[in-house]
């Protein structure tokens, strides 16, 4: 009877071993795809954990960020993306544009989901969270360029938005936005090297509770 017994917990034990190594198995290899990627993705623009809040599980992930910059006219474009194999997206763009705040925040205002988004702001940093996107808005005289030669204003300005499924949504989703957007801004003002003295937040101000 001890024999049986014995036999029975050794077999129980193995079962439990087995179980546990699938199931370890199958998360490390089918959902830890974005935890693979850099700290910080996007040539060091963007957190991962941001991206990792927006996107869901998936076995792999891939991302890529690019700068272009022509210093003579002032002119500069990043991209960056966040990609799982399940084709979840978290991407934003960044670019000079001559544009006041009030001119900025009039345009895009209308352009997305809400005609009314959420707006937050920070010493001249500016964010509108829609529910499917966010934009920023940071004053910033590139190199090649005077400030007295704007229409309006020098800006660097930011898109950001996902494509596919997501793992929050709603509010959550608009920060992850924001947070996304704001963190590529920071790191395009540095790359550009823009002429006015700035001393960046870590982050933002949070959204208000829907």
């Amino acid at each position: 009877m001890q024999a049986r017994r014995k036999k029975n917990f050794v077999t129980a034990g193995i079962c439990c071993l087995v179980a546990f190594a699938v199931v370890f198995g199958y998360l490390e290899i089918f959902t830890k795809g974005i935890d693979r990627l850099p700290a910080r993705p996007c040539d060091g623009a963007v957190d991962r954990e941001t991206a990792a809040h927006a996107l869901p599980s998936a076995r792999s992930a891939e991302e890529r960020g690019s700068l272009r910059q022509n210093r003579s006219e002032g002119d500069y474009f990043f991209a960056c993306y966040v990609r799982t194999s399940g084709g979840s997206v978290i991407s934003g763009e960044v670019q000079h544009r001559d544009s006041a705040p009030g001119s900025w925040r009039d345009f895009y205002a209308e352009n997305g989901g809400d005609k009314n988004p959420v707006e937050v702001s920070s010493g001249g940093i500016r964010a509108l969270a829609h529910p499917d996107r966010a934009y920023v808005y940071v004053p910033c005289t590139p190199p090649g360029k005077k400030r007295g030669e704007a229409r309006e204003a020098y800006a660097l300005t930011v898109e950001a938005r996902t494509i596919g499924e997501t793992r929050v949504h709603g509010n959550e989703l608009r920060q992850v936005f924001v947070d996304f957007a704001y963190q590529l801004a920071r790191h395009t003002y540095e790359a550009v090297d823009c002429q006015e003295s700035r001393t960046f937040p870590k982050e933002l101000p949070r959204l208000p509770a829907a």
